[in-house]
């Protein structure tokens, strides 16, 4: 089962801390850092926004594949956490997401027209979301960081740039 940011520990019982350099070419913006040297790169999607965004450095994948681990441990929750129920507890978690994008339209990237408590729910969720991901992943033995090499490059291969700029076709729509 997912752990709310409330129950979250570090793995020795403690808050996980995230540390920024002094200096102010970082700042925290909903927990994640952004770069002034990444203001000239172009953000996902194409957007022209005046900052990059960016996940802090910590915890690792692998420091959450830990935590829920030990959460789940001292709970004994282990044998409710199969493959199959953990898929089915995700999508339950995905759906609870989508909950909170219903009726709104389209939704400007960075959230301009939330509220902080709306912004909170969202991280919730979608935190119960990959905590499901990481321990799917952790019981499949898929080694999830590797795994996204693997499809990056593959990715790279079915879209190259220079055929698909600009375009939301698929790889299969495309013609040599």
């Amino acid at each position: 089962m997912a752990t709310s940011g409330k129950d979250a520990c570090g793995l020795n019982g403690e808050e996980p801390s995230v540390s920024l350099t002094s200096n102010n070419d970082k700042s925290l913006v909903n927990g994640a850092t952004t770069e002034a040297s990444a203001l000239s790169k172009p953000q996902n999607g194409g957007g022209t926004g005046a900052e990059r965004f960016a996940f802090s450095p910590e915890p690792t994948i692998e420091d959450i594949r830990r935590m829920q681990a030990q959460f789940t441990d001292e709970r004994d929750w282990n044998q409710f956490h199969q493959p199959r129920n953990l898929l089915l507890a995700m999508v339950g978690e995905v759906g609870e997401v989508s909950e909170l994008f219903q009726w709104r339209g389209e939704v400007a990237e960075g959230l301009p027209d939330w509220t902080e408590a709306e912004r909170e729910h969202l991280a919730q969720e979608l935190s119960d979301v990959l905590i499901y991901l990481v321990e799917l992943a952790e019981k499949c033995r898929v080694d999830l960081p590797q795994a996204v090499l693997r499809k990056m490059a593959l990715n790279r291969l079915k879209y190259p740039a220079n055929k698909v700029h600009g375009s939301a076709k698929k790889y299969t729509e495309y013609k040599d």
